[in-house]
């Protein structure tokens, strides 16, 4: 039996030991799940399904790591103003201990004060804003995915082993746009010589690539999650600009948009801080489940969010199930050795993962439809905001 499924086995002989009792664990659940970033949410909360099942839970009141447990779910349509009156509706109607989900960093970074300031406990099971890295990082808070910047210095990295000396960077313009294009910067050795920040859900990228026309880099690169990665690359492909210029993409093509963009994303490099391809048993099971249950193939946010419900579910057991203390089950989970799908992984003491980062490609495969093949490790390091984060902060 592999480790996360010892654990797993563990946390659901915690459950039936439990007494009649123990606390109820309340969990709020923020998503995306309608409007332009809808399709990725669903990403997330596949990730979470499968995550849940595999721990035993299946409705409300079965048991997750010991404690009975009820999940209330909201949709924060991408907007900081929404994400703000469900995660209200969470603590005061709902009384949730832990909020998780949390897909885009603008609306973790409106969100996180009202959950701190209620005292519950937060897992980003996807964005990873530098702030909550450095000056505004909290006990209370834990992310399953990655730092924002981290992917964008290894795409850095990729960027100096292919001895590119000049580079145009391009992102939406939102947190997470600005953390992407900052991290490859501090990590790129060449000459960054304009970055262009476009609106957000953009569809029409001529204006961009007549900047790329007149500047004349050696290479660009590009964050452009979800549909806006799939119109981009569509319209790079058509634009004539691909066999000029080298693209790099950060969060752009993966197994969201794969299938919409189709061949054009052929040859693509990126950087991951999960890969597909990973030999580990555990996650070789959760691919194959994943696939069975949802007939795709999942992407990192689903990684993610799979292994965010082994976290909470060993958090609760460490802790008896002691819901009165949210700050005691984030500490134990900081603190404590994650048996994860990418491996076992140590917290930060920023509540931020210390991982590997992934080489990742996408090549033709057997049948001749793009697939993404796994390769070495770029790197291994915790972020670059530690720091900033004050030592009354930190786990």
């Amino acid at each position: 039996m592999t480790p996360l499924r010892i654990a797993f086995a563990a946390a659901l002989a915690a459950a039936a030991a439990a007494p009649a009792g123990a606390d109820e664990l309340r969990i709020g659940f923020l998503n995306t799940t309608t409007g332009q970033g809808a399709f990725i949410g669903k990403f997330l909360e596949n990730g979470w399904k499968l995550g849940l099942e595999h721990a035993g839970w299946a409705k409300d009141g079965d048991r997750l790591g010991g404690a009975p447990t009820r999940i209330f779910y909201g949709d924060d349509q991408s907007r900081p103003d929404v994400g703000i009156r469900e995660v209200d509706k969470m603590i005061k109607s709902d009384k949730v201990h832990l909020i998780a989900g949390q897909l885009w960093s603008h609306v973790l970074m409106a969100t996180q004060k009202p959950i701190f300031d209620a005292k519950v406990m937060l897992i980003s099971t996807n964005a990873g804003p530098s702030p909550l890295a450095g000056e505004l990082c909290n006990p209370l808070f834990v992310a399953a995915g990655a730092q924002n910047d981290l992917v964008a210095e290894a795409t850095g990295e990729l960027v100096n082993r292919d001895g590119v000396k000049t580079v145009m960077g391009l992102a939406p313009n939102y947190q997470a746009g600005k953390d992407y294009l900052g991290g490859f910067e501090r990590a790129y050795k060449g000459r960054m010589i304009d970055k262009v920040m476009f609106k957000v859900a953009e569809t029409d990228y001529q204006a961009e690539f007549a900047q790329v026309r007149a500047r004349k880099p050696e290479a660009i690169v590009i964050f452009a999650p979800g549909a806006m990665g799939v119109a981009f690359m569509k319209q790079w492909q058509a634009s004539g600009l691909k066999d000029q210029v080298k693209l790099y993409s950060i969060f752009s093509i993966d197994y969201m948009t794969l299938p919409a963009i189709g061949e054009a994303a052929v040859g693509a490099v990126e950087a991951s801080y999960w890969n597909p391809e990973n030999p580990l048993p555990a996650n070789r099971r959760f691919v194959k489940d994943y696939l069975a249950r949802f007939g795709h193939m999942p992407s990192f946010p689903s990684a993610a969010n799979y292994d965010a419900v082994g976290m909470i579910a060993r958090a609760m057991q460490a802790t008896k199930g002691n819901t009165g203390d949210m700050a005691a089950v984030a500490r134990q989970m900081r603190t404590t050795a994650q048996e994860t799908i990418r491996g076992n992984l140590r917290f930060n003491v920023n509540g931020f993962f210390i991982q590997p980062y992934w080489e990742t490609k996408v090549v033709a495969g057997p049948d001749g439809k793009p697939t993404i093949k796994g390769g070495s490790v770029i790197f291994e390091r915790a972020d670059s905001f530690t720091d900033k984060c004050p030592a009354d902060k930190r786990t």
